[in-house]
């Protein structure tokens, strides 16, 4: 098998120990550049992957995939809504919901929140809620015995702990002839969870919906219903079939997880993608050494390159050379900063640790980020973006030494020798 003489001498010279060493450097110099900014980018962007996964396992742990809710704040026949919604292959559970504004008070405590009334069994199916509790069940929720979970945050605000009486004001009053009495009702805590999401966790409450029924005056009607479908990733798809559907039967909202929670993803996309351009530029800037280093390979090879000519060599075989010589300094270094990062991101859980051990530091306090260990999550299509746009940054920057090569004039070049 033989290969084209361009190849071979592109190689040599790529071996070859040459005269000025300062060449050599500066190869060694780019070769490292983009390694290290291939790398860098494989396990930022690993790392953003797995805080946007974090976060959307925090928020789903409490929100649903798809919301049904009426034209009102009431769903009069959430009955035949959630047995219309099982028929669809795509749903796999379905969960009424009651959800009302109220005051939490404890001794001289008062705190607002966000009171939602849940069927427990029901709940668990649509959210992972009951994973997240830190004491007591969502279970011990029983419909007349008023009992209500609360958020970490919110629990700490008030100084609620398990067995503790919490009086429940509702906003919509009675009337009597001294004026407006707020409704209220004593609810004894039966359950925490903490969810790792600040908004949750510091506002919502959880009663039994016959509960929140007899509080709010709701009868039978509740405030909407809470899908969970088998690819959570299809929820805009479905929701936007379902709202069509639904049309034909009355007047309905469907919402999905990524509209009530669209400012989080989309500050974690753009997030991603601003350092990705950053991260690019370092990669840019290593890859275009490589023209410093072409443009003083072919000043120092003149004289090879004249010779070349005179045996017959065409301008394109010159230029071939140098894209081969510099195609192989970006070619070595993606591959080393591909291998190193993927490394890295599939082994940050053990890294990380280690660096907060030795030098006694800790990146993420989990007081104030909820999250201990720097998550990562490596995606393949990634690793292959990142490496093609290297090799075509460094591609790119061989083109204008080797041009420069191929206009050499054999005569000038040796005229000196």
């Amino acid at each position: 098998m033989t290969f084209p003489y361009e190849l071979f001498i592109g190689l040599r010279y790529t071996r070859a120990k040459r005269r000025n060493h300062f060449i050599s450097f500066i190869s060694m110099t780019s070769m490292l550049g983009i390694a290290l900014g291939v790398a860098a980018l494989i396990v930022v962007l690993s790392v953003m992957n797995g805080f946007q996964s974090e976060l959307r396992t925090r928020i789903l742990g409490v929100a649903s995939h798809i919301q049904i809710t009426g034209n009102g704040n009431a769903l009069p026949d959430w009955k035949s809504v959630v047995n219309f919604v099982k028929g669809s292959p795509q749903v796999q559970a379905a969960a009424p919901y009651i959800m009302a504004q109220g005051m939490l008070s404890l001794d001289q405590a008062v705190q607002g929140a966000m009171i939602r009334g849940i069927l427990p069994a029901e709940e668990d199916k649509v959210a992972d809620l009951g994973s997240h509790m830190k004491v007591g069940k969502l279970t011990d929720l029983k419909s007349g015995e008023f009992g209500i979970v609360l958020g970490a945050e919110l629990a700490q605000s008030l100084g609620a702990g398990l067995g503790d009486k919490v009086v429940v004001m509702a906003p919509e009053g009675q009337f009597t002839p001294t004026g407006i009495i707020p409704r209220l009702k004593q609810f004894r805590v039966v359950g925490i969870f903490q969810v790792g999401m600040y908004e949750y966790d510091a506002s919502l409450a959880l009663i039994h919906m016959d509960d929140a029924a007899k509080l709010y005056r709701m009868g039978d009607k509740v405030s909407g219903v809470r899908l969970k479908l088998e690819d959570l990733y299809q929820a805009p798809r479905i929701g936007h079939e379902l709202s069509t559907q639904l049309a034909a039967y009355g007047s309905y909202f469907v919402s999905d997880w990524t509209e009530q929670h669209a400012n989080f993803f989309r500050a974690v996309q753009m997030e991603k993608r601003v350092m990705f351009v950053i991260l690019t530029l370092i990669v840019a800037v290593a890859a275009f050494n490589i023209v410093s280093t072409l443009v003083m390979a072919v000043t120092d090879k003149r004289a090879d390159i004249a010779i070349l000519r005179t045996l017959g060599a065409s301008p394109s075989s010159i230029m071939k050379i140098f894209i081969v010589q510099g195609s192989l300094i970006g070619v070595i270094g993606t591959l080393m900063g591909a291998v190193g990062g993927v490394t890295l991101a599939l082994n940050i859980d053990v890294v990380v640790p280690f660096i907060e051990h030795v030098f006694g530091v800790q990146f993420l306090a989990k007081d104030v980020y909820y999250i201990s260990d720097v998550p990562s999550q490596l995606q393949w299509a990634d690793v292959i973006t990142i490496t093609s746009v290297s090799l075509v940054l460094s591609l790119l920057a061989t083109l204008y030494p080797s041009w420069r090569a191929a206009k050499t004039n054999p005569a000038e070049a040796l005229r000196y020798e």
